[in-house]
Parts: C-alpha cells; sequence; structure tokens
C-alpha cells in the first residue's frame, strides 16, 4: 500500500500522471497531490505536507511529468522495503559518490567519481534533444548503494520520513531537497537506485542560477560529512583531485558571476570535512580572493561550469 505525493503545477500532467500511476501500481493506493502552481510553497513543504496526511505505510515522491513504465511497480517497491529492513530511500537514479565539491548527484570534473546509476527514459524538453534510454548498472545488482538520488521519483518509508522529513526550512525552492534527503537517510539507512523500475521523465533539470545556490546550500549544510562514499573509492589521489576540483570550480563560478562572499561561505563550511579540514580551506579561501573573472566565460549558459553539471 502506497501514497503517492505530487507537487502539482500542471492539471493536465497531473491527469496524465495519475492515470499512468492507477495503470501500473498493481497495490492499494492513494494520491495526494497538492496544488502549487503558483510556486509559493517550496517542494519540501510541500512533501512533508502530504506525507504527514498520507495514510500508507510507503510514500513515493513523484514529479508530474512522468509516465510510470514497468507493471507492478508498487509490488516492487514493498517487497524491496520489506525484503531489506536496511533500505531507507529508493529511487531510479543517483551517484556512488558525493564529492565535497558543490555539484548535483554527480561530481564536479572528478573523473574517479564512482558509479552512475539510473533505468530511466529521459526526455529533454528545455535542450530540445531526443529522449535517450539512461540505463547505468555497473555492478549488474537489482539494486545498487549510493550517495544521492535524484528526487524525480523517490520511495521511503513513512517511518523514515517521520525520522528524515525534508528540511522545508533550509530549502524552500525546488533544488537540493533530493541531495537533503538522501544523505540525511543515509545516516541510519541504505540509499539505492533500484534497476527493476522504469520510468518516462519528460524534461531533465533546470539548471540556473536558483539550482546553482542551493547546491551551495546543500554543500554548507553537509561539508562535515561530505565526501560521501558509498562506492569505497576514497585514496590518496582523491584528496588532491577533490582541491583541484574545488579550484576549478570557484574559478568557474568567478566567471559567471557569483559572488566572492558567497563563495566563501561555502569553503569555509569545508573546514568540517575530515577530507580537507582547516588548512587546506584556508588555502583555498586565499586562492578564492585573488581569482580574477575570466574573459569570455561570462555567459552562464554557455559556461564550462553549465556545460559540466549538465
Amino acid at each position: 500500500m502506497i501514497s503517492v505525493i505530487i507537487c502539482s503545477a500542471n492539471a493536465e500532467d497531473l491527469s496524465d500522471v495519475s492515470n499512468s500511476i492507477a495503470l501500473t501500481i498493481g497495490v492499494e493506493y492513494e494520491i495526494i497531490a497538492i496544488d502549487n502552481s503558483n510556486g509559493e510553497k517550496g517542494i519540501s513543504e510541500v512533501y512533508n505536507t502530504g506525507a504527514g496526511a498520507a495514510k500508507y505505510p510507503v510514500l513515493c515522491f513523484m514529479h508530474e511529468d512522468i509516465e510510470m513504465k514497468s507493471p507492478d511497480w508498487g509490488k516492487l517497491v514493498t517487497a524491496l522495503f520489506s525484503r531489506d529492513p536496511n533500505i531507507g530511500l529508493v529511487g531510479v537514479a543517483g551517484g556512488g559518490y558525493k564529492s565535497l565539491t558543490p555539484s548535483g548527484w554527480y561530481n564536479y570534473t572528478i573523473e574517479r567519481n564512482g558509479g552512475a546509476y539510473s533505468n530511466v527514459l529521459q526526455g529533454y524538453k528545455h535542450a530540445g534533444k531526443e529522449e535517450g534510454y539512461d540505463y547505468n548498472n555497473p555492478k549488474y545488482q537489482l539494486y545498487s548503494k549510493v550517495a544521492c538520488i535524484d528526487g524525480c521519483w523517490m520511495c521511503m518509508p513513512k517511518s523514515v520520513w517521520e525520522k528524515y522529513p525534508f528540511d522545508s526550512k533550509n530549502f524552500r525552492k525546488f533544488h537540493g531537497y533530493d541531495l537533503d534527503i538522501s544523505l540525511s537517510v543515509n545516516q541510519s539507512y541504505d540509499v539505492v537506485v533500484t534497476f527493476d523500475i522504469l520510468l518516462r521523465h519528460f524534461s531533465e533539470g533546470k539548471f540556473d542560477r536558483v539550482w546553482f545556490k542551493e547546491m551551495l546550500r546543500v554543500h554548507r549544510k553537509w561539508s562535515h560529512v561530505l565526501p560521501f562514499d558509498a562506492d569505497k573509492l576514497i585514496g590518496d589521489d582523491l584528496f588532491q583531485t577533490e582541491k583541484w576540483a574545488y579550484r576549478r570550480f570557484l574559478q568557474d563560478a568567478i566567471d559567471i558571476g557569483f559572488s566572492k562572499f558567497l563563495l566563501l561561505r561555502t569553503v569555509w563550511s569545508s573546514r568540517k570535512s575530515s577530507l580537507f579540514g582547516f588548512g587546506v580551506m584556508v588555502s583555498l579561501a586565499f586562492a578564492l580572493m585573488k581569482m580574477k573573472r575570466r574573459e569570455g566565460n561570462e555567459n552562464w549558459t554557455n559556461s564550462t561550469l553549465l556545460q559540466i553539471i549538465q
């Protein structure tokens, strides 16, 4: 039995996804759709409201621009939680290593960055590209432990949400909530990507300045546990790799016009990381203060930063 919670902005999309759920879920369910078409509430607040009203023991948070493809996916979700009580959060896309350098669930310019795990038919409404089948299962598993998952579709027991609700105080918009809930749940449970469930996601993420600032907020909150390494990759060389990536991130951010004060707050939080520590934080802060905007990389849509995070 599953409570599906949707932050709705479009009545037509909501109708389509509701029909898709009805045809495929295969278990008793309810849909709690909260109208947020005016955008007054952040998604964390909406999800907490929906979860609080849910009557079933499993919660599914999903975007409304989704079409569920797997038959009886509700049975697969409930069976997964029943089979392994250590699992606290399930998604269909995520990363095995979450860098200390600010980024989404992937990592910033770090090649040896853990696995990317996914099973999604991904559309590109904003970029205008053709849909692609994004399947990555490098360990050939039914599900893989990850550091963070993508927020387009997430399931968790209500008992886990009661312990780790969405942080509506720090995340008041529509970004960062998925990384935050992943890192929260990972403190006590496993966060996994399942390969048994397939869905179509009609649009990619929207990477803009609001997204960027929310990523900085995630890192200021969680730098004391970052990097988070579900893939067990951390080694001596990763320290130098992260340090190089962080410096490049700061320069790219300066190039597209972000203030040194905003970036300095993020660097300051890095002193809490066991990977960097106070000394590296100081060296990064001094490096940041010396940086100047480079010509030719000022435009957000054409920046090196945006090309990397996409």
